[in-house]
């Protein structure tokens, strides 16, 4: 069976035109070369091409659908994974609303109350206000060193 052009084709015409996002689908995407819709093109290209007096092995066949079977799970996977984690850092956020939370800075420590939470990207980032009544908005999550709570 010569389906190496043919199959070359396909890939070069389904080619990653997935930009702009930062999926794990599209690290995946990134890493192989290939998104899974390209790899189903590859497929039926090989199908259409292929020998009638040869045809492929039914086994070798069933083999790749199931392996890409197994890449498509695995993509949507990895992107309820990656929603998990933004709810969860979302929850995370919202928690520390009306809390007195410490944040190094350089060598001394801001410590004040959040007053309110932003979202660029997904990210959470918060808006704290100190003792001496300064507004310092923009501080990420994962700067905080304390959570007081009632305070």
């Amino acid at each position: 069976m010569n389906v190496i052009a043919p199959m070359a084709a396909a890939a070069a015409a389904a080619g990653t035109t997935q930009t702009g996002r930062t999926s794990a689908s599209d690290q995946a995407t990134t890493a192989f070369g290939l998104g899974f819709d390209s790899l189903l093109k590859i497929i039926l290209t090989q199908l259409t091409y292929q020998d009638p007096l040869k045809p492929m092995d039914n086994f070798q066949f069933v083999s790749q659908l199931a392996q890409f079977s197994q890449i498509q799970q695995g993509q949507t996977t990895n992107d309820q994974l990656e929603s998990l984690v933004s709810a969860q850092a979302t929850a995370q956020a919202t928690s520390l609303l009306g809390a007195t939370v410490d944040v190094p800075a350089g060598s001394t420590t801001l410590s004040g109350k959040v007053t309110s939470i932003a979202f660029a990207d997904g990210v959470p980032s918060i808006t704290i206000v100190t003792s001496d009544k300064q507004t310092i908005s923009g501080i990420s999550i994962s700067s905080i060193s304390q959570v007081r709570q009632g305070n």
